[in-house]
């Protein structure tokens, strides 16, 4: 039998009439792509983030940006949908998912087959020149990085960079403006596997809560916004929404 968490996600769920959800690193882990922030496997414990992963740092040294960023663009590529993925991509099917908005930038909900998807950090499907903005396929350049090649750009010699969005790097503005017009629209928002430490992102619950809307959140470990929610459910991402289908009868 389900856990009653798990249940009251549910009765949530059937009751809402647009349900957007949120999700964060902790659905992908799953699928062997590292988080940033767990206590002992996170990346951060390792790397500085506003040395390694900032646009100032991106500029400073390219090099190491992309020392760092290589590793874990690997286990992206190697990476494929896990069952909370396809979880999610049924509930969208099933008519029960208006939006997914996703702070992760690995493509993997739309392998899965979701298909109303915002992606509020970017992804690594291109780059783009920060001179003349051009954009080049990512499937074109990997060859050239694991040399350890600088990416430049073939038509004015400037920096390319993966079109992940860096530390102090404004959010795509198309990408925000749905997520947040979705937070104001939605009566249930589902916070998954998301530490809601990074803003903006860490504000929609907070957005749709203000407009009234239920919340409950799906994590591993507590976050500053449980006391929002009407329910919080601990456990691993990856058995808890196969678990949730199970109850809703999808």
């Amino acid at each position: 039998m389900a856990d009653p968490s798990i249940r009251r996600v549910a009765d949530l769920i059937r009751s809402a009439s647009s349900v957007v959800v949120l999700t964060g690193a902790g659905v992908s882990t799953p699928s062997g792509i590292p988080d940033f922030r767990s206590p002992f496997s996170g990346l951060w414990n390792t790397f500085d983030p506003m040395e390694v992963a900032s646009i100032w740092g991106f500029h400073d040294n390219p090099e190491r940006f992309y020392r760092w960023f290589m590793p874990v663009a690997r286990a992206i590529r190697a990476a494929r949908p896990n069952a909370a993925h396809h979880a999610l991509a049924a509930l969208e099917r099933a008519g029960k998912l208006d939006l997914l908005i996703t702070q992760n930038i690995d493509g993997l909900h739309q392998q899965a087959g979701s298909s109303a998807v915002v992606e509020l950090h970017g992804d690594i499907r291109s780059a783009r020149c920060l001179g003349c903005a051009e954009e080049t396929p990512s499937d074109t350049l990997w060859e050239r990085v694991e040399r350890g090649e600088v990416l430049r750009c073939a038509d004015c010699g400037n920096l390319l960079k993966p079109n992940a969005i860096l530390f102090g790097e404004p959010l795509p503005y198309e990408s925000l403006r749905r997520a947040q017009e979705a937070a104001l629209r939605c009566d249930l928002m589902v916070a998954i596997g998301t530490s809601l430490e990074v803003e903006p992102a860490s504000d929609l619950p907070h957005l749709a809560r203000r407009r009234g809307s239920r919340l409950a959140i799906i994590n591993r470990q507590p976050t500053s916004v449980d006391t929002l929610a009407d329910v919080t459910v601990r456990g691993d991402i990856g058995s808890v929404l196969p678990q949730l289908l199970e109850v809703l009868r999808l």
